[in-house]
């Protein structure tokens, strides 16, 4: 007897859940067309392009739809009425923390001007900006922008950390976003890892920008939409400020867009969380869903109820 169905978008998803609880069956359905099955107890819909699956739940019942991201902006509105959606905190952290660091790293010691003498067979050292000593400001303190601060940490930089309310988190002064324009003047790196949204659209913008310092950095692995795009295209050409993106506004960014040619920006195309840390994490936090139903536990990480 089969008392829970679990729907996965791949076949290595299915094989890491294994060896499932008994009465609990993993199916495989890409959300490409109609669901195999009138109900399905869990539905983990595609990475990163789930919200061309995501009308097919209309035509079946579910009690969760697991994300695979940690963002979810815009989801509820293709979301049939009545489901639950839980979004993949715990999954990402780690690996999207690992590129902030690796990009203003990157930015910082100038590596991209290392390889492009490589492509060219020219010895070209420079002197370039350290990481240790460094002012470095936190927009956002969110699981994201914690598992950044850790890995700063050891890196000796001075860490402002700034969230939508203030508070003390684990003896770390979390400043309120409304204190942004007090603290830019002395930031050397911002790096924003918020979530999207109308609430957080543009946050870094020309206001913003003109009050960093000049050559400050600006690293995004949030959401694009955080960053003005407009703006920091402006203050880059200038030579004000320079930029390393996993995200981008528009995304993908399109190959005439001026953001390709500017020598102070770093970009990624949107691969924070695509690395083999979230393979194993997600098959985690499914199992761990799967246990939490059976014993008729609330689910983790709920973030929508249509």
């Amino acid at each position: 007897m089969t008392d829970l169905v679990v729907a996965v978008p791949t076949e290595r998803l299915a094989a890491d859940l294994q060896p499932l609880p008994p009465g609990v069956e993993a199916v495989v359905w890409t959300m490409d067309d109609a669901s195999p099955h009138p109900h399905l107890d869990i539905v983990v819909p595609p990475y990163m392009s789930a919200g061309r699956g995501l009308p097919h739940l209309a035509n079946v019942s579910t009690r969760l739809v697991q994300g695979q991201s940690i963002g979810y902006e815009g989801v509820e509105r293709t979301l049939p009425p009545g489901t639950v959606f839980a979004n993949a905190a715990t999954v990402h952290e780690t690996s999207t923390a690992e590129l902030a660091v690796a990009l203003t790293l990157a930015a910082q010691r100038q590596l991209p001007s290392f390889v492009r003498a490589q492509d060219e067979g020219r010895w070209a050292p420079v002197f370039a900006e350290s990481l240790a000593d460094r002012r470095v400001l936190l927009l956002g303190y969110g699981g994201v922008g914690k598992a950044i601060a850790a890995r700063l940490a050891p890196f000796e930089v001075d860490l402002v950390a700034v969230a939508s309310r203030a508070r003390v988190e684990d003896g770390v002064e979390v400043h309120a976003v409304d204190e942004l324009p007090n603290l830019l003047g002395e930031v050397d790196i911002l790096i924003a890892s918020l979530p999207g949204g109308e609430a957080t659209r543009h946050i870094v913008d020309d206001a913003v920008l003109s009050a960093l310092p000049d050559g400050a950095l600006v690293v995004n692995v949030g959401r694009g939409p955080l960053v003005d795009t407009d703006a920091l295209v402006a203050h880059v050409e200038r030579g004000r400020i320079r930029a390393a993106l996993d995200v981008t506004d528009p995304e993908p960014l399109p190959a005439d867009h001026p953001l390709w040619g500017l020598d102070s920006v770093l970009i990624a195309p949107h691969v924070g969380g695509a690395s083999t840390a979230m393979q194993p994490r997600i098959a985690r936090l499914v199992r761990r869903q799967i246990d939490r139903m059976l014993a008729g536990k609330e689910p983790e990480n709920i973030v929508i109820r249509t």
